[in-house]
């Protein structure tokens, strides 16, 4: 590693940690910064300077701390209804940019592998929880949702960067492309714990998958546009087009054929492995053919998922991959787990302008969104409305999108996880307080449909039992 890139790592843990005793401080809670100014000297008994990283046992300490809380997080999370996303990236933020413990040199190097496995995972992780049936019985709404909920989510942020930052109107376009969508890995996971009608779940699934791809593609269609400098709309037109051919193509072409082979291979011992090997394969497939990769995985993902109903279509034996794989729900909870962590090593409080930012993106998302919500969802219940106009947490996938300037040497690379940290954090809080608020609203007359967690032995709410009668 050479050393230009440690001197400014260290220069920005450095400023990030004296940014945080300075804060500390004007709070009048010194004891508490010279707390910290012991554990980070401490920390630094057991750091490599020369590597930039700690020593191994100190990471492996952090790591086992991240799994602890990952999964204490995770609980928290199905019995409350409130994200472990936002403990994780705080536990981050103690172990970068607070403790030192890994540098930024380092996570740059790391970006392009972890953002890459991290992608490709979730979207298949999601795809597996998409029911075919009810995803295309709500899918108009979905659609609507998605799409005008994207462009006003990126018309917000890209005018706040443009005239509040002074960004040119491209990095601008980039950065609201990527913090445009609401997380399919939040939103799948909350949506299993609130007794809201069954449309109004696949219609949010469905919405977040939708919005994560969006952001996905647009993003990549604008690092090309920064990196040429010009922005051709039929040229995008056109690569938005191959992209979701590509990505459909593939999954399908090579998801179908995936289930009659692994029901052929049903007492192979490492079936889910390989699994994961054509999930990788269809990743380089889809790069090559230039695709991100994201739609390919929800693609394939949704096949599978859907493997009982495919598999009497097709008249064969269904698949042996189970929503609820054992390897599959371990392997998915590592990687968002250390990745949000991740995210949080990444950030940085020097400039307290992108806090500002953050904030006031989400905000005026929200406002934009109960607003898209009520003109969307008119035949839909108050309770399903209500949660569906909170529901706006972004989450990995902006998070991972947010690594990827650092990778092309973009401008202003350094300040997107920053941005991306702060949003993630507002909408986060925002779907939590909203969520709990909901609690207060009843479910319809004579309907099944509440805020409340299920029992797992209860049945499953009956599809319609969101919707208002037809003479309300």
């Amino acid at each position: 590693m050479n050393r230009p890139e440690l001197a400014v790592g260290d220069a920005i843990v450095q400023e990030a940690s004296t940014a945080f005793t300075e804060f500390v401080d004007s709070l009048g809670l010194a004891p508490i910064s010279d707390s910290v100014a012991r554990i980070q000297e401490a920390v630094s008994m057991f750091s490599s300077t020369d590597g930039g990283i700690a020593s191994a046992h100190v990471v492996l300490l952090a790591a086992a701390v991240t799994i602890f809380f990952g999964v204490i997080g995770e609980a928290f999370f199905k019995k409350t209804g409130i994200p472990d996303v936002a403990f994780l990236m705080i536990l981050g933020v103690i172990f970068g940019p607070i403790l030192g413990i890994i540098q930024p040199a380092v996570l740059v190097q790391i970006v392009p592998y972890f953002a890459a496995i991290a992608l490709i995972i979730i979207m298949f992780d999601g795809g597996l929880n998409l029911d075919l049936k009810h995803m295309i019985r709500t899918a108009h709404y979905a659609i609507l949702l998605a799409i005008a909920g994207f462009i006003v989510s990126v018309a917000i942020v890209t005018i706040l960067a443009h005239y509040g930052l002074g960004w040119e109107w491209f990095d601008s376009i980039l950065l609201g492309s990527i913090v445009g969508g609401s997380s399919s890995v939040i939103v799948f996971g909350l949506v299993r714990n609130l007794r809201i009608s069954e449309a109004a779940k696949n219609m949010l699934s469905f919405e977040s998958a939708i919005t994560d791809i969006l952001s996905t593609i647009i993003a990549f269609i604008m690092f090309g546009v920064i990196l040429v400098g010009t922005l051709d709309i039929a040229e995008v037109g056109r690569t938005v087009g191959h992209n979701i051919l590509v990505g459909i193509s593939l999954g399908l072409i090579v998801g179908i054929p995936w289930l009659y082979v692994s029901a052929k291979l049903a007492n192979v011992r490492h079936g889910y492995m390989l699994t994961l090997g054509v999930l990788f394969f269809l990743f380089f497939a889809a790069n090559t053919l230039g695709e991100s990769g994201a739609l390919t995985a929800l693609v394939f993902g949704i096949m599978l998922g859907n493997k009982d109903r495919i598999s009497r279509l097709l008249r064969f034996k269904k698949s042996t991959i189970e929503r609820d794989d054992s390897m599959h729900n371990q392997l998915t909870f590592l990687v968002r787990a250390f990745f949000f962590v991740f995210v949080g090593l990444l950030a940085s409080f020097g400039d307290w302008r992108f806090a500002v930012f953050g904030i006031a993106a989400a905000v005026l998302i929200y406002i934009a969104r109960i607003i898209i919500a009520r003109g969307v969802l008119i035949r839909f219940s108050a309770l399903d409305r209500k949660v569906t106009s909170v529901m706006i947490p972004r989450g990995l996938a902006a998070a991972v999108l947010a690594t990827l300037p650092l990778t092309y040497g973009l401008p202003h690379a350094e300040a997107y996880p920053q941005i991306a940290f702060f949003v993630i954090l507002s909408t986060v809080i925002i779907t939590t307080i909203g969520l709990g608020s909901a609690k207060k609203i009843p479910p319809p007359p004579s309907q099944e449909g509440g805020f409340v967690k299920p029992k797992d032995d209860a049945p499953d709410p009956k599809p319609e039992s969101g919707f208002l009668p037809k003479s309300v």
